[in-house]
C-alpha cells in the first residue's frame, strides 16, 4: 500500500542542476518536462550568470512520449552551444525521457568534437534524490571529461563536502575548509563557488589526494577517482564545527598529508586560544542561562545532524535527545554513521533515527520529555512544533526560510562561534 511521505527534506535527482550551477560558468541542459527547473530551484541565492529561468530545456510533451525526444534534445544542445557562453554543458535527464527510453548518451556523443565539453548525467527522479544526483554529476565529470594525469602537483588537495544549494551554507563552508587547508601549507582545489570552474576541474587528476568531508555523499566519487586517477582519499565523516572537531580534523589531515606535526599544532593553538578566549568571555551566559536546557534535537541531513551533535556535546556540554537524519541515507552507510553519534566526549552517546517522514519525527519530538524547553535545530518545518513546545528553534538545514545566507559558514573555529551566536541569540530573545 502506498504511503504518504510528509515534509520530505530532499528533491528529486534532477535537482543536481544546482550542483552544475555551483560550478562557475557551467550550464545545465535539461532533458525534461517544462517547469522542472523552476520547481527544483531555490528561491534565494540561485540567480547569477546562469539562473534556472534560462536553463535550456527540451520541455518534452505528450508527442515526445510517443515518438521520443532525442531530436529535440539534439537541437536544444546545438542551440545552447550557439547562444549561451558557458565553459561546460551538462545534460541532465528527467523522468519522462528515461521512462520512454531516449538514448541521451548517443545524442551527447555527437558533440564530442564541439569547442566546449558536453557531458550528461542520468538524473531521473525515480532513481534517487538530489544527493545521489549530485554524485552522478561528479561521476559524469570524472568519467566523460577528465583523463588521468602523468604528474601530480605537490600539496594539491581536492576538497569535496557540501551539496551546493541543498546546504545554504555551502559557499562559506567550502571557503572555510579551503582556508584551514591552506594554513597547513597545502593547496586546496574546489570546483564549486566564486572563480572555481573548468580550470579547477582540470586540476582534479593532478591532486595528491582527495579530501572528502561528508558522512556518505561523495564516497562513490572519490572511490572512482582513486580507481581512474590513482588518487588516494581521506574520508573524514564529520563536518568540523568548533574547536574540538576542527582540531581533530586538522591533525588527521596533517598526518595524512605528511605535514610536520609542529606546524599543525601551531595552527591549532592559534585558533584554539582565540576560540576559548571568546568562550570564556561569555561563560556566565552559557553556565547560568537556564533557557537553553540540557537536551537538544537535530533534524537535518547526516552532514549537519552529526556535525552539530558533536559540537553541542563536545564544545558546549549539552545532552542529546534523539537525533534525526533525514536525507534517506543509503542503508549500507547507516551503521557507520550511527557509530559516529556514539563517538562523543564524556562517554555520552546520541541515539539516532534515520527517518524521512516529518510527521513521525514531529510526533516523537512532542512525546519526548526534554525536562524543560527543548532546543531544536532543523529545517523550517520544525519551527511550528518547537513553538508548540515553547522551545528554542534554529533553522540550520533545508528548507531554510527564515534567514538569508550569502557566504556565512558554520565550519571550523570561526563557524563554531557563529553557531553559538545564532543559538544564544535565540535564547536571550526570550527575555525581551
Amino acid at each position: 500500500m502506498a504511503k504518504i511521505l510528509d515534509k520530505q527534506r530532499y528533491k528529486c535527482a534532477l535537482a543536481a542542476m544546482q550542483t552544475v550551477q555551483a560550478i562557475d560558468r557551467a550550464l545545465p541542459v535539461l532533458h525534461s518536462g517544462p517547469g522542472c527547473a523552476q520547481k527544483l530551484s531555490e528561491s534565494t541565492g540561485s540567480s547569477g550568470y546562469f539562473s534556472p529561468n534560462i536553463f535550456p530545456c527540451t520541455s518534452i510533451n505528450e508527442k515526445d512520449v510517443v515518438f521520443g525526444g532525442v531530436k529535440k534534445l539534439e537541437t536544444t544542445i546545438e542551440n545552447a552551444l550557439k547562444v549561451i557562453d558557458a565553459d561546460l554543458y551538462v545534460v541532465l535527464t528527467g523522468c519522462i525521457p528515461q521512462i520512454v527510453g531516449d538514448d541521451t548518451e548517443e545524442v551527447v556523443s555527437k558533440f564530442a568534437d564541439s569547442p566546449k565539453p558536453v557531458i550528461y548525467a542520468s538524473t531521473a527522479g525515480f532513481k534517487g534524490n538530489n544527493y545521489k544526483g549530485h554524485e552522478q554529476v561528479i561521476d559524469a565529470i570524472v568519467e566523460q571529461y577528465l583523463e588521468p594525469s602523468d604528474t601530480k602537483q605537490k600539496g594539491l588537495v581536492n576538497i569535496w563536502a557540501d551539496v551546493p544549494y541543498q546546504d545554504l551554507f555551502w559557499l562559506g563552508n567550502y571557503r572555510e575548509l579551503s582556508k584551514l587547508i591552506e594554513e597547513l601549507g597545502l593547496t586546496p582545489n574546489v570546483i564549486f563557488g566564486y572563480g572555481n570552474g573548468i580550470k579547477n576541474i582540470d586540476l582534479i587528476p593532478k591532486a595528491e589526494f582527495n579530501l572528502l568531508v561528508s558522512p556518505w555523499v561523495g564516497l562513490q566519487n572519490v572511490r572512482k577517482m582513486e580507481k581512474k586517477f590513482g588518487t588516494p582519499f581521506l574520508h573524514y565523516r564529520t563536518l568540523p564545527i568548533g574547536a574540538t572537531e576542527t582540531s581533530k580534523f586538522l591533525r588527521e589531515v596533517g598526518s595524512f598529508a605528511g605535514v610536520d606535526s609542529a606546524k599543525v599544532e601551531s595552527v591549532i593553538k592559534k585558533h584554539e586560544d582565540y576560540f576559548y578566549y571568546l568562550i570564556s568571555r561569555y561563560a556566565d551566559l552559557f553556565l547560568e542561562n537556564r533557557v537553553i536546557n540540557k537536551q537538544f534535537t537535530t533534524v537535518a541531513d547526516a552532514q549537519y545532524s552529526l556535525a552539530v551533535t558533536k559540537f553541542l556535546v563536545n564544545d558546549l556540554g549539552l545532552v542529546p535527545a534523539r537525533q534525526y537524519v533525514v536525507d534517506d541515507t543509503p542503508k549500507d552507510q547507516r551503521e557507520a554513521i550511527a557509530q559516529e553519534f556514539k563517538n562523543l566526549n564524556y562517554g555520552i552517546q546520541a541515539e539516532v533515527s534515520f527517518e524521512t517522514d516529518g510527521f513521525k519525527i514531529h510526533e516523537e519530538i512532542k512525546q519526548h520529555d526534554y525536562h524543560g524547553y527543548p532546543l531544536i535545530l532543523g529545517g523550517y518545518y520544525e519551527k511550528e512544533v518547537t513553538e508548540s513546545l515553547k522551545g528554542n528553534f534554529l533553522n540550520i538545514s533545508w528548507p531554510v526560510q527564515d534567514k538569508v545566507v550569502l557566504d556565512d559558514s558554520y565550519v571550523g573555529y570561526t563557524g563554531g562561534i557563529r553557531l553559538i551566536e545564532d543559538i544564544y541569540t535565540v535564547a536571550v530573545q526570550r527575555f525581551n
